[in-house]
């Protein structure tokens, strides 16, 4: 039996991604791996472009109707999905995300078999696929760009100027930071990519407890996880997985970190369920240090109060005024704190983020694909099949219906 055909389709979502499921290199390494077809659809935006993928013979094309499996990074338009296929993108729909209700509507009445790169896991319940050192990566490069634009301090490239990591890296070698205080929250994927460029620009870790109580002749940064700045609202001990369980049960605890940190950069997961990091009135008061948010997560009023919306790569930065709750122009001189909540930070690094998330494809995601799917992968990350959402989203149907 003949293998499905595959398609790198267009990214045709405002603002635009850059960014690739499959480099022209991968491509045939698919082709001969897996004895399947791999077309490209034309794009003018694509960070690798259609000139690479000819030079490797994979087809380019203005149609990719003959597909049968369509491969993107960011949500399909509603007008450009094609009735009938498999889709693979980051469909930002499985939180009811009410900006994409159409789309998830859409998806149902045109038959589509969805499956979400952030449904992808393995039997340990891990997540296979993502951008998330890349997101990390971007993220802290900005959060120290914004901190030496904010005080004058030095002038760095924009990580989307840079042709790939390794010509960003050429940067930081121009950032002189005072006796500065950084943290870093979470221990997943975007921390740990954060922490690659603290660590590569000479930023000394230190633990929790120091970054507390001492003071430092040069610039620290701290990573914090859940355990740390989160709090029981009984008062027992703190238990992870109770955490996870049962995140209304507890309460912040990050206000402490709040008074000793300069510089912010947000890189944990959050809940709606989850508490907060601080609130809008703590950030009114004297001891509140921060000046500079990283908001990697960039979830909108969610865990942080001055994340009010997302920025953009071309417009990445805007200034939080507590005092009346308003976004204003950034780089003001007082009273405010400035923010890069750009929500496709990957993006600015394009070509090694594609390179990565590829890789991770061929290796985890396409054997199951286009194998038996023996462990339930794809059978996991399948949110629609036959015009129905399938059972584990079936969560979502008043969301569909407009009755939530």
């Amino acid at each position: 039996m003949a293998q499905p055909t595959i398609a790198l389709i267009r990214e045709d979502k405002v603002p635009v991604d850059h960014r690739v499921p499959l480099t022209p290199d991968q491509a045939v390494q698919v082709q001969e791996k897996f004895g399947t077809e791999v077309l490209c659809q034309s794009s003018t935006l694509r960070c690798f472009p259609d000139e690479e993928y000819r030079q490797t013979n994979i087809p380019v094309v203005d149609s990719v109707q003959s597909a049968d499996i369509l491969m993107g990074v960011k949500e399909v338009p509603i007008d450009q999905l094609i009735a009938g296929k498999s889709y693979l993108f980051f469909s930002h729909t499985i939180k009811k995300q009410a900006y994409n209700r159409d789309l998830l509507r859409a998806i149902l009445e045109k038959n589509i078999r969805l499956i979400d790169y952030e449904r992808l896991t393995n039997q340990k319940n891990q997540r296979v696929v993502a951008f998330g050192r890349f997101a990390g990566i971007v993220g802290a490069y900005n959060g120290l760009y914004t901190f030496g634009k904010k005080f004058g301090l030095y002038d760095i490239r924009r990580a989307k100027d840079c042709f790939d990591l390794a010509d960003l890296r050429t940067e930081y070698a121009k950032i002189k930071l005072p006796a500065i205080k950084i943290a870093i929250t979470g221990t997943g994927r975007v921390a740990q990519g954060a922490t690659e460029v603290l660590n590569e620009v000479g930023i000394r870790q230190v633990d929790a407890t120091g970054y507390l109580k001492q003071d430092y002749q040069e610039p620290v940064y701290t990573q914090l996880e859940v355990t740390q700045y989160n709090r029981k609202k009984d008062g027992k001990p703190f238990r992870k997985q109770e955490f996870y369980d049962y995140p209304e049960q507890f309460v912040p605890g990050f206000l402490p970190f709040a008074h000793q940190t300069d510089l912010l950069i947000a890189g944990a997961y959050w809940d709606s369920n989850s508490p907060v990091l601080f609130y809008r009135d703590e950030m009114l008061k004297e001891d509140f240090k921060i000046k500079v948010i990283a908001d990697i997560t960039c979830d909108i009023e969610g865990s942080i109060p001055s994340t009010k919306q997302p920025s953009t790569i071309d417009n990445p930065i805007y200034d939080y005024d507590a005092r009346n709750d308003q976004v204003v122009d950034p780089y003001q001189p007082q009273n405010t704190v400035s923010v890069m909540a750009v929500d496709n930070l990957p993006s600015e690094l394009p070509r090694d983020a594609s390179h990565a998330f590829g890789e991770a494809l061929i290796a985890q995601v396409l054997p199951n694909l286009l194998g038996s799917d023996e462990g339930g992968m794809i059978a996991r990350a399948t949110i629609t099949k036959n015009g129905k959402l399938t059972e584990p989203y079936r969560y979502l149907q008043d969301f569909v219906d407009g009755k939530e």
